[in-house]
């Protein structure tokens, strides 16, 4: 029985950005106290993490002003769906395949 550990990519892979890329990928828009909210991760963490993903060009940031406060607000890119959606396709091929349960 050959063991293969699936192509996973670790940008995604990470448990703030995995939760950051699942909520996009289901909303047009979050901002950032609500990526916040979901992931329970500090300020400086979380930009952290959002840096990293626009940085890859996985997400999209659209900053702007509501009166006097800034408004920062993120998009998953079609580069970063495409990603994630293979990431999720890995995975699931690697959970459901046979060969790699313990016999």
């Amino acid at each position: 029985m050959q063991f293969t550990l699936p192509e996973i990519d670790n940008l995604i892979h990470a448990p703030i950005r995995l939760a950051v890329m699942t909520v996009l990928n289901e909303v047009e828009w979050a901002d950032f106290k609500w990526l916040q909210d979901i992931t329970q991760a500090s300020d400086g963490n979380l930009a952290s993490h959002l840096r990293t993903l626009e940085n890859a060009h996985y997400i999209q940031v659209d900053k702007t002003f509501q009166g006097r406060r800034p408004q920062t607000r993120y998009a998953i890119s079609d580069l970063g769906r495409s990603a994630y959606l293979h990431y999720l396709s890995e995975m699931d091929s690697f959970l459901t395949r046979k060969g790699n349960a313990r016999q």
